[in-house]
């Protein structure tokens, strides 16, 4: 239905007094809208723009109305003017009594009809009332509902007001969901005004608009309407195929657009397109244009930075995503004369500014690549080959399947964006990557690591290992005594054999329940194998699948939770006893402490001290094991989680090992010093040894062991554990 400029439309034009809805003189006539809001309908006398109101005679209800009277075209014998008022009311009343207006002189007071309307009753009412004056009064109470933006109850009666009164004003065909947010309208209407403007966006939830409007010549439109394209900037994400339609102010009222039943509706890629098809014919204010025209520069997935005609040339080596927020951008950006002004990884939805916080490195291969380009014949007159980068960014958790690019904005306004496919990977795996591509002696290496790979590896997501199979090869529920936990890595199958028949040959061990950790990957290549030796050792195991670990101490925790004992054994399998009775020493020192966890001296093969207690300065470390097995039970700072006895539900409180550490050492203490900081005693048994070789950081033997340690030390640093690890006073000596 086209606008009717003159006087409500037809299915709202009614002689008065024929439906009998008009109040007489003395009664009004309630409309609840919302739970705060009543439109109070009647006719009478001429009334104020605004009046103390007073509802159902009672002090708590006064509030302050406002007000719209008209002269009534016929009037009444009992009444010259009709009136809409709106006041604030407490959400408790449901009922309406009496309603008294002040004003000079006397005040007026009304009945309430017995019924409330709803809105859409109310809008015919008014249309008997008002005669050809209802655009008016409808338009007035339109700017009052709209004065109150955040109140969805007020909005939808704003829209069914106008609605009915005017109809539908015209189309709109096409909506279009636009990267920063915004959304792109094309259709037709009558009574359109071009410009920025509150618009007030029609559908499940009305909400208040900003709507910037451009107004361009089309044939096959009715005659006396317009082609218009436009903007709308809501707060908060909005999908297009939720609108039903759009009230604006046109030049002679509000007026309704509604959304064509065969509505087109774009993607963020293809919006771009379609502003610029009707970019050049459109016509508005300078403010608005502009706007269309930075919607028309957006993302549409092509890569554009190197058609533009400026020295300015860019390009991606790798980018990392390490979660569903976090990822790490490396590559090179080329822009002698400083043309961008800001380079932002992307997202729909989500944004981060990356130049603000880059690590900047030599690129002498860019250098030489462009040595010769004649696009840029001063790049490199200074000598600077600083055109390398490396950022870590983290982005709003939006719509995983949303394109991911980086879009640099240069001084003169333009945009350019390069596309990205980022590479899925941990955080640990990312860095390491990273750190590779890097000549170790490079001077940018220690501002890269303290500014993009600690921060990182500290705010990535873990994570957590998971259980996926178990299957028992041996009688482990039959069997007594707190479960062995023992973690079997890729490192240590060769060893599992050897490390069961040691258990098998001590009669404390051969009795204990046994849970072997593998990773998922291995697992069923591991169960035959590992069933041949329970049967052949007689021993009581159980067989765990762990998915998502990334070391020993993953397995450890998958381990743990498998089990459903109140105290486990925890035994990295690259650990082998030194002398049979460990076991039981250590649960017996366990149990005879409260909530505690006990750990034995950790050797190398060599039998010099690899671990005897977390101290300051590792007072004891080199030292033969012999210098250390005559010391008694000694509290210890945290304790050594390759292998010690803990109440199981301790670790699953704590929420198991850490994420983020490129090795395993840190991630082990980190776990220790916060059981010690949850009230759980760490204790360090001289008496009981274990040896093997210092295989819990997978880089320990690399040429980055180095880094990687002084890497973990950071990020236990930045998450307050290094503090803690320093508190222990190593001049209390061992306890007696």
């Amino acid at each position: 239905m086209l606008a009717v400029e003159n006087g409500p439309p037809p299915s709202l034009i009614a002689a008065p007094r024929r439906t009998g809805r008009i109040p007489r003189a003395g009664r009004v006539t309630g409309c609840p809208i919302g739970s705060s809001t009543l439109l109070v309908i009647g006719t009478g006398g001429p009334l104020p723009n605004a009046a103390r109101t007073t509802l159902n005679d009672d002090p708590a209800e006064i509030s302050s109305a406002t007000i719209i009277s008209w002269r009534l075209g016929t009037p009444l014998p009992t009444a010259t003017h009709g009136f809409a008022a709106l006041l604030p009311t407490n959400s408790a009343v449901s009922a309406f009594a009496t309603a008294q207006f002040e004003q000079e002189g006397a005040p007026k007071r009304y009945v309430f009809t017995p019924r409330t309307v709803s809105v859409n009753e109310a809008a015919v009412l008014l249309a008997e009332l008002c005669g050809n004056q209802l655009a008016a009064t409808i338009d007035g109470l339109a700017d009052l509902l709209i004065a109150a933006p955040s109140d969805p109850d007020r909005l939808s009666a704003m829209v069914a007001l106008v609605k009915a009164a005017h109809g539908s004003n015209g189309f709109i065909e096409l909506l279009g969901e636009g990267q920063d947010g915004e959304i792109f309208l094309q259709g037709w209407a009558h009574d359109v005004m071009p410009g920025m403007a509150q618009a007030v966006v029609d559908g499940d939830r009305p909400s208040v608009a900003d709507s910037a409007i451009a107004v361009y010549a089309r044939q096959d439109v009715p005659q006396g309407a317009s082609a218009f394209a436009g903007l709308l900037d809501l707060d908060g994400p909005f999908s297009p195929g939720s609108i039903d339609g759009l009230v604006w102010r046109g030049r002679r009222g509000w007026r309704h657009v509604a959304v064509h039943e065969r509505k087109l509706i774009a993607g963020p890629l293809e919006t771009p397109g379609h502003v610029r098809s009707v970019l050049l014919r459109a016509n508005s204010t300078p403010q608005t244009l502009l706007r269309l025209r930075t919607a028309a520069n957006s993302f549409d997935g092509t890569e554009t930075v190197s058609s533009l005609p400026l020295p300015v040339r860019m390009g991606v080596d790798n980018v990392f995503q390490v979660d569903s927020t976090g990822f790490l951008v490396s590559g090179w950006l080329l822009d002698p004369d400083s043309h961008v002004q800001s380079v932002k990884l992307r997202r729909h939805n989500g944004e981060e500014r990356l130049d603000g916080g880059w690590s900047r490195l030599d690129r002498t291969d860019v250098t030489d690549a462009f040595a010769d380009h004649p696009a840029f014949p001063r790049a490199f007159g200074h000598g600077s080959h600083r055109h390398g980068f490396v950022a870590h960014a983290r982005l709003p958790d939006g719509d995983p399947s949303s394109a991911l690019y980086l879009e640099l904005t240069l001084r003169d306004t333009r945009r350019a964006f390069m596309p990205l496919s980022p590479l899925r990977a941990t955080a640990r795996l990312a860095a390491v990557r990273q750190m590779h591509a890097i000549d170790p002696s490079d001077w940018a290496l220690p501002e890269l690591i303290d500014r993009q790979i600690v921060p990182l590896l500290c705010t990535s997501e873990r994570v957590s290992p998971t259980v996926d199979t178990v299957v028992d090869p041996g009688p482990f529920e039959a069997a007594d005594g707190p479960p062995i936990v023992i973690s079997v890595g890729e490192n240590d199958e060769d060893g599992i054999a050897p490390l069961l028949a040691l258990l098998a040959i001590d009669p404390e061990t051969k009795r204990a329940p046994i849970a072997l950790v593998v990773p998922s990957e291995r697992f069923h290549r591991q169960v035959a194998r590992i069933g041949k030796l329970a049967a052949f050792y007689g021993l009581s195991l159980r067989l765990v699948s762990a998915g998502e670990a990334g070391d020993a101490y993953d397995l450890l925790e998958a381990g743990a939770r498998a089990l459903s004992s109140d105290t486990v054994v925890l035994l990295s399998a690259s650990l082998v006893p030194h002398k049979a009775g460990w076991y039981r020493k250590l649960v017996a020192t366990q149990a005879s402490l409260e909530n505690s966890i006990v750990s034995p001296t950790l050797a190398y093969e060599d039998y010099s001290v690899r671990w005897a207690g977390t101290w300051p300065a590792r007072r004891y470390e080199g030292y033969p094991i012999s210098a250390v097995t005559g010391l008694k039970l000694t509290s210890v700072t945290a304790a050594s989680l390759e292998c010690c006895v803990l109440p199981r539900e301790a670790l699953v409180e704590a929420g198991g090992f850490a994420g983020g550490y490129l090795g395993s050492r840190e991630k082990g203490l980190d776990l220790g010093l916060r059981l010690s900081r949850d009230g759980v005693a760490s204790y360090w048994l001289p008496s009981v040894q274990m040896l093997g070789s210092d295989q819990t950081s997978s880089t320990a033997t690399s040429a980055m062991g180095a880094l990687v340690e002084s890497i973990d030390r950071k990020i236990l640093d930045a998450r307050g554990m290094a503090e803690l690890a320093g508190k222990g006073n190593p001049s209390e000596g061992p306890r007696t």
